[in-house]
C-alpha cells in the first residue's frame, strides 16, 4: 500500500477528523461523512461505501469489498481507474516542472493538448475551429456556448429538448428537461429556453397511438420545422439549438440519424447555431469518436468535458470560427488552464485514438446487448426488459412492468441495491 492510501486508512479507521473549532484547533471529532456532507448529495446515498482504492475497472471499498464499476466516474474515466498512461502522465507532469495553473495563458502543455484534440474534431469545424477552455465542468461548458451563441446573434432563446440534461448552474439547468431541480427554484432565472419534444424510440411524446419510432421522428421535426416557420409561434427566432445526441441521464435515448440530419439542415436553413452537448457521449464511448458522427453531420458548437481530460477535471468548446463574436473576458474561470488535466488529456486522447478504441465499444457494446437478452430468455425476466438503448458502451436498459411499456422505476432501484449489495456491481439509473 502506498504511503498515501496508508495514511488515509488510518485516518478512515479511526473515523475522526481534526476540526477547527474556536474552542480549540485541531481538537479530534468523531464523525460519521454523511453527517456533515449536504443534502444535495446523490451518488453516495445509492451506492453507500467508503472507497480506497481504484484499479481498472474494480474499486475497492475499506472493508475489502471488490466491486465492478460501470459508472466510472459518469463517463469521465475513459480508460478506468488509475490507467498505467493516466499514472505516467501525472509522475510525469510532477517531475517536469511545468507550471501548475495558468488561468488561459499559452503553455507547452496546452499546445501539446489542443493539438491532440484538433485529431479528433472532424472536418469542417476542424479548418474552421476555435477553442475556449471554461471552468472545468461539463455545466460551464454549455455556459459558455449558449452565451457564445446569444453574443454571435444578438438573440437570446435556446431551442432544447425534453428529456436533455445539460448540467446544473442556472444556464444549463434551464435547459434541462426533468424538472425536479428547477421545481426548487422559485425565480424567473430560468427563461429564454423553448423546449420540444425528442425522438424517443420507445415512448414516443404524441401518445400511446404512436408505435413507430420513425414516426414518432419525423413528427418530432415537423414540429420543430413547422414552428421555426411560423410568424405567430410565439417563439422568437432562436440563438441556438442544444442537444444531446444520445441522451444520457433521461435514459440513455439516442436521437435517430435521419433526425439529427434533418436538425442540422433546419439549423442552417434558418442560420440558427447547433450545439451538440457530447460531455457524457464524447470520445469513443458511443462506437465512434463523437456520437454525432454516427448521423453524418456536423455542429457549430462541440461541448466537451468528461472524459476530454483524461480522468481529470477538464471542459472546453470548440466553435466555428463565424461565432467568434465575444469580447475578451466574455467568458474566464481561474481553472480554465489546468495544467495536470492537459497532460493526461493529451495521452488519453492520443491513446485512444491510435487504438481506435470507439472499434472496440462498438464490439463490446453488440456482445453485451446480445448476452443481455439471452440471460434474460434463460431466466425468464424479458417480460420486465422493454428494450437496451444506446450504441457503443454508452448503454440503458429500459425496465418495465411486465409486458407493458410503463416503465418501473421500483424495479429499476431494487435492481440498482441488488447489483451493489449482493453482485458488488455499481450501476446507475437515468
Amino acid at each position: 500500500m502506498s504511503p498515501v492510501a496508508e495514511s488515509t486508512s488510518r485516518l478512515i479507521e479511526s473515523d475522526a477528523i481534526h476540526k477547527e473549532t474556536n474552542g480549540g484547533h485541531g481538537a479530534v471529532v468523531p464523525f460519521a461523512l454523511s453527517s456533515v456532507e449536504s443534502n444535495a448529495r446523490t451518488y453516495a446515498r445509492r451506492l453507500p461505501g467508503t472507497f480506497a482504492k481504484g484499479d481498472g475497472l474494480w474499486l475497492y471499498d475499506t472493508d475489502g469489498n471488490k466491486y465492478l464499476d460501470l459508472l466510472q466516474c459518469a463517463g469521465a474515466l475513459p480508460l478506468g481507474h488509475n490507467h498505467p498512461i493516466v499514472r505516467q502522465a501525472i509522475l510525469d507532469y510532477v517531475d517536469s516542472q511545468l507550471p501548475q495553473q495558468c488561468l488561459d495563458l499559452a503553455t507547452t502543455a496546452k499546445t501539446a493538448f489542443v493539438q491532440e484534440l484538433w485529431r479528433w474534431i472532424p472536418a469542417p469545424l476542424s479548418s474552421t475551429g476555435k477553442i475556449q477552455f471554461t471552468s472545468p465542468s461539463g455545466s460551464d461548458a454549455v455556459e459558455a456556448a449558449m452565451k457564445l451563441v446569444r453574443i454571435a446573434t444578438g438573440r437570446s432563446t435556446i431551442i432544447a429538448f425534453d428529456g436533455g440534461y445539460h448540467g446544473h448552474t442556472s444556464g444549463s439547468l434551464a435547459a434541462m428537461g426533468n424538472t425536479d431541480t428547477k421545481s426548487q427554484l422559485k425565480t424567473g432565472a430560468l427563461a429564454d429556453i423553448a423546449f420540444f419534444p425528442f425522438p424517443h424510440p420507445d415512448k414516443s411524446p404524441f401518445g400511446s397511438s404512436v408505435t413507430d419510432s420513425k414516426v414518432t421522428a419525423d413528427l418530432c421535426a415537423s414540429l420543430l420545422e413547422t414552428k421555426l416557420a411560423d410568424p405567430e409561434s410565439g417563439m422568437t427566432k432562436p440563438a441556438g439549438i442544444i442537444v444531446e445526441c444520445i441522451q444520457g441521464e433521461g435514459g440513455v435515448v439516442p436521437a435517430p440519424r435521419e433526425w439529427l440530419k434533418r436538425l442540422r439542415r433546419l439549423a442552417t436553413e434558418h442560420d440558427i447555431p447547433l450545439i451538440f452537448d457530447e460531455v457524457q457521449s464524447g470520445f469513443a464511448r458511443s462506437g465512434t469518436p463523437f456520437a454525432f458522427e454516427y448521423a453524418g453531420v456536423t455542429p457549430d458548437v462541440i461541448v466537451m468535458s468528461k472524459a476530454v481530460g483524461g480522468s481529470m477535471p477538464l471542459a472546453c468548446i470548440v466553435y466555428d470560427q463565424k461565432l467568434d463574436k465575444w469580447q475578451p473576458g466574455s467568458h474566464a474561470g481561474t481553472f480554465r488552464g489546468n495544467q495536470l488535466a492537459l497532460v493526461t488529456g493529451a495521452r488519453v486522447l492520443a491513446h485512444m485514438r491510435e487504438t481506435r478504441i470507439w472499434e472496440h465499444a462498438a464490439h463490446m457494446g453488440e456482445l453485451f446487448k446480445s448476452h443481455l437478452f439471452e440471460r434474460a430468455y434463460t431466466y425468464g425476466i424479458k417480460q420486465h426488459i422493454l428494450s437496451i438503448r444506446g450504441r457503443g458502451l454508452m448503454l440503458g436498459v429500459q425496465l418495465v412492468l411486465p409486458d407493458s411499456i410503463i416503465e418501473d422505476g421500483t424495479l429499476a432501484q431494487k435492481v440498482q441495491a441488488i447489483m451493489f449489495d449482493k453482485h458488488k456491481v455499481i450501476i446507475e439509473r437515468g
